[in-house]
Order: structure tokens, then C-alpha cells, then sequence
């Protein structure tokens, strides 16, 4: 196997880490205190390319691989997970199931725009009741002839008060059940449709978190994705590459936490000697680094298997599973290695492990992944 990454690949690599830490470091405390968007970072994040890497570039988009988005995902989650995860929504999964299963007709009036970050989009899937089980939804989407009337409420919507397009799956015919759902476009001006406030969230601060509801909100045949009743497929493909991105996130925040526990280890002295001299300190930073190498090669094997068109359920079950354990489980030491400055926010690790929590939850709590692997390996 072939470990090499290519010289596209690297520029890609160098690219995201430049824009980390010259644009998201030095605001990122004040946007996770005040909870502020990231407007004028997302927008550089559009200009670079970064909201559409997988997109081609018939549709505005960079054309890259999958593993090229996992390393740009590593390096921006590294400093700011906010910004990551509304990459993440716009790439996984709005670009890619509108460039998968989208008409020509819906490439042309929404990705071409999702895709440069003109316009952020959002993916409407969790329900009060339902959380992410595509198969429980309440919200419905009755069949008028031309269009459909849609009515119900969407929760924990990542984007949610910024995106001018949102991919809505609904119940069209409940006698067919998992059949009957169907995947719809809206825009955000759609007469009926109301966001809802402001999630006062543990972490991702940064990124706007609503709920969203929908009141006989008309929705043209046009913008249904895929054949009727394609819409729980369209959910599940979407959640299973979204599950690479989540994982990548993930990643980033772990090696971000480790980073700064290397760099403050030899800073800070205890005994007359750096911590870093100690063996406790040293073992530490060993687990952080081979966890989080071990879950950066499980990234990068569900990147090769999307890229090489291959089943990536399992592998990016895996991927996601894994890497936000070591997420969690690095910040928490990162905070530890830090002493009583971990529990301080100017020194970011704690703000790292608010952050890491939320990878172990959307897209798929961790025992939903083990369901999803167990299912692949006894198929």
C-alpha cells in the first residue's frame, strides 16, 4: 500500500494549514465566547476553494479527491472546529448528494453557487423525535400534483440560520414507510418556513446550530432529488461520506490538542526540569500520537475506498467511530498535560474538548457506527 501522498495532495495540505493559522487562530476564542458566525472566514474558505473541494469544476468546484478534503478537514478542524463542520455540511453533504443525484437543471441553479461558497447550504435530516433516524420522520411532504406542501419541524441543524439552501427529507407516503420518503430543495425565502433560535451549544460555538419549521411551505416537483420515494437511500449515501468529514474533524481536533500538549510541555518547568522530561508527560503524549495516527489512517483508508469507488459504509463508520473517540480522549489528556491552565480558554484546550464531544454525537451517535459496522460485517 502506498502511503505517499501526491504533490496536489500536499499543496492541499499546506494550503488549509496556512489559511488555519493565519485566518481562524487569532478570532477563534472571541467567536466561541460570543458564539459569533464565522461570515468572513467562511467566505476566504469559498474564494480558496475549500466549500466545494470535491465538486468538479464544470459545477465551480475544485474537482479534488476525497483525500485531499480529509487533509484540508484535518488542518482547519486543528484551530477551529466551527469552521469545519460548516465546511464539512457544505461539502459531504449538500455538494456532493446535489452533484451525485441532483437534475442537470438543480446543478445549475444551486451547486454552481454552493460550490464557490456564493451560497452555504444545509442539510435537514434530525427531527425532535427522530434525532437521525432517517426511517422516524415526522415531517411530511404531501404529493399537490405540481408541488409539495410541506409541513413539520427539523432539529440541531448545523447552518441552519445562514444556508439559502437546505435539503429536506420528508414523508410523502407513510403506508410505504422507508419507501415513501423523499429528499427536497428549499430556499431560505420559501413563504411558510421559519427558523427557529439560536442553540446555546457546549461547543462548536462558532457555527449556528436552529431549529427549523416548516408551515405549508410549497416546494416544486423540480426540486425533488432523485425518483419519488428516493429519499432514504439519498439520506443514507449522504451520511455515509458525511461520516469521512466528521471523522476528519475529529482528527483535527485531536492533533490540535496534541500539538499545543507538545509545545507546552517544553515550555512549562516542574522539579527544575521542562514537564516534557517526565516520564508520566511522556507517556501521555505517546498514546496521543499513536491514537491519533492510527485514526488518521483509518481517515485516510475511507478517503481511498470513496475515491476508488469502492463500499466505504464500513470503513467510514469506522473512520468516524474511532477518530471521535480519540478526539474526546486526547483533549481531555491535552487539558490534563496542561494543569490548571487547561481549565483557562486562552490556552484553547478546553475549548478543544467542548469540541470534541459533538464528533461522538451528529452524523451518527458512536453505537449508531458500531450498528452500521456490525451490519456490514455479518452481511
Amino acid at each position: 500500500m502506498n502511503f505517499q501522498l501526491t504533490e496536489e495532495q500536499l499543496a492541499v495540505q499546506a494550503a488549509a494549514r496556512e489559511f488555519a493559522q493565519s485566518e481562524l487562530w487569532a478570532g477563534v476564542i472571541e467567536r466561541d465566547e460570543h458564539q459569533k458566525f464565522p461570515a468572513e472566514q467562511v467566505k476566504k474558505m469559498g474564494e480558496l476553494g475549500f466549500m466545494g473541494m470535491m465538486v468538479s469544476p464544470e459545477y465551480g468546484g475544485g474537482g479534488m479527491d476525497t483525500v485531499s478534503y480529509v487533509l484540508a478537514m484535518e488542518e482547519i478542524s486543528k484551530v477551529d472546529a466551527s469552521c469545519s463542520v460548516i465546511m464539512s455540511v457544505n461539502n459531504s453533504l449538500v455538494c456532493w448528494g446535489l452533484e451525485k443525484y441532483g437534475t442537470e437543471e438543480q446543478k445549475q441553479k444551486y451547486l454552481t453557487k454552493l460550490a464557490t461558497g456564493e451560497i452555504i447550504g444545509a442539510f435537514a435530516l434530525s427531527e425532535p423525535e427522530a434525532g437521525s433516524d432517517a426511517t422516524s420522520q415526522s415531517t411530511t411532504a404531501e404529493d399537490k400534483g405540481d408541488y409539495y406542501l410541506l409541513n413539520g419541524t427539523k432539529n440541531w441543524i448545523t447552518n441552519g440560520s445562514t444556508a439559502s439552501v437546505y435539503l429536506v427529507i420528508a414523508q410523502t407516503d407513510p403506508a410505504k414507510k422507508h419507501r415513501g420518503i423523499n429528499a427536497l430543495i428549499v430556499e431560505r425565502d420559501s413563504p411558510g418556513f421559519v427558523v427557529g433560535p439560536k442553540e446555546n451549544k457546549l461547543g462548536i460555538r462558532g457555527s449556528d446550530t436552529h431549529s427549523l419549521m416548516f408551515t405549508d411551505v410549497k416546494v416544486p416537483k423540480e426540486n425533488r432529488i432523485g425518483e419519488d420515494g428516493f429519499g432514504f437511500k439519498f439520506a443514507m449515501q449522504v451520511l455515509a461520506g458525511g461520516r469521512i468529514g466528521i471523522a476528519a474533524q475529529a482528527l483535527g481536533i485531536a492533533s490540535g490538542a496534541y500539538e499545543l500538549s507538545v509545545k507546552y510541555s517544553k515550555e512549562r518547568k516542574a522539579f527544575g526540569v521542562p514537564i516534557s522530561q517526565h516520564q508520566a508527560i511522556q507517556f501521555k503524549l505517546a498514546d496521543m500520537a499513536t491514537n491519533i495516527d492510527a485514526a488518521r489512517l483509518l481517515c485516510l483508508q475511507a478517503a481511498h475506498d470513496k475515491d476508488a469507488h469502492q463500499d466505504y459504509a464500513k470503513s467510514g463508520a469506522m473512520a468516524k467511530l474511532f477518530a471521535s473517540k480519540v478526539a474526546m480522549d486526547t483533549a481531555v489528556e491535552a487539558v490534563q498535560v496542561h494543569g490548571g491552565y487547561g481549565f483557562v480558554k486562552e490556552f484553547h484546550v478546553e475549548r478543544m474538548m467542548r469540541d470534541a464531544k459533538i464528533t461522538q454525537i451528529y452524523e451518527g451517535t458512536s453505537e449508531i457506527q458500531k450498528i452500521v459496522i456490525s451490519r456490514e460485517i455479518l452481511k
